[in-house]
C-alpha cells in the first residue's frame, strides 16, 4: 500500500472491533481506547494554546473564562463542558459514557498539556509546528474516540441536537455555534490568530485522514486474526 492510499481521507466513520453497540456498552479495551483518544485530543488542544498563535474556538472561550476568573484553563474547560451538557436537556439528548468521559479526560489532559509543553513566543517555525502538531493530534484523538461509539462529546451533541430539533443543516449549526463561541471568547480575552484559522481550515481533513488510518489499522487487526 502506498502512502497516498494510506493517507486518503475517509468519508464515513468506520466500524471497528472496538465500536460499541450502545453508548453504555463498556469493555476494558473500549474504555482504554476511548481514554487514549480523549487524552491525545486534549494534548492537541494544549499544543494549539501553547503556540500563542490562536486557539480552537472552544478553547478561545475557555481561555477567556479563565482570564476573568480564578479557574485554570483545565477547570474552565471542565465547567464550560458541564454548561454545554445542560443545554442538552431541552433538546432531549441523552449522554453516553463517552460524553461524560469527554468532559473529564479532555479537561484533565488539556491542563497537563499546558503545564508540560513550553509556551512558544519567539520562533515562528516552532510555533507553527505546535499548531499543525496540535491539529494532527486532535484529528488522531477524534478518530479513536468517535469510533468507540460511546456517545458524542458535549459540543457535538449540542450541534446534532439543535440540528434534529430545528432541521437546520448540521454544517450551518456548527458554523453558527462556533462563530458565537469564538466571538464571546475573543471579547473575553481568548487568543484568536492564524492558529485559529489553520484549525478551521484543516481539522476536517485531519479527522478524515485519521479515520482512514484507523480503518487500515482495523483491517490489519482483522487480517492478523484470520
Amino acid at each position: 500500500m502506498n502512502l497516498k492510499n494510506l493517507l486518503r481521507p475517509h468519508r464515513t466513520i468506520p466500524r471497528t472491533s472496538w465500536t460499541a453497540h450502545s453508548p453504555w456498552s463498556l469493555s476494558i479495551s473500549r474504555v482504554l481506547i476511548l481514554t487514549f483518544g480523549l487524552t491525545i485530543f486534549g494534548f492537541g488542544e494544549a499544543l494549539l494554546i501553547q503556540s500563542t498563535l490562536g486557539n480552537a474556538p472552544w478553547s478561545v472561550l475557555s481561555q477567556g473564562i479563565s482570564r476573568h476568573s480564578s479557574l485554570s484553563l483545565g477547570w474552565a474547560t471542565f465547567f464550560l463542558s458541564i454548561v454545554v451538557l445542560l443545554g442538552w436537556i431541552p433538546l432531549k439528548q441523552r449522554p453516553g459514557f463517552g460524553t461524560l468521559a469527554n468532559i473529564v479526560v479532555i479537561a484533565f489532559s488539556l491542563q497537563i498539556g499546558t503545564d508540560i509543553f513550553p509556551i512558544q513566543h519567539h520562533t515562528l517555525w516552532i510555533r507553527l509546528a505546535y499548531v499543525f502538531g496540535g491539529i494532527a493530534l486532535i484529528g488522531c484523538g477524534s478518530s479513536f474516540y468517535i469510533t468507540c461509539g460511546l456517545g458524542p462529546g458535549p459540543r457535538d451533541g449540542l450541534m446534532t441536537g439543535i440540528h434534529r430539533v430545528t432541521g437546520v443543516r448540521v454544517g450551518r449549526v456548527r458554523l453558527l455555534i462556533e462563530i458565537i463561541v469564538l466571538s464571546i471568547g475573543w471579547a473575553a480575552g481568548g487568543r484568536v490568530g492564524i492558529g485559529t484559522l489553520c484549525f478551521a481550515l484543516f481539522i476536517g481533513n485531519s479527522v478524515a485522514i485519521w479515520l482512514g488510518l484507523v480503518r487500515h489499522l482495523e483491517n490489519a487487526i482483522q487480517h492478523r486474526r484470520s
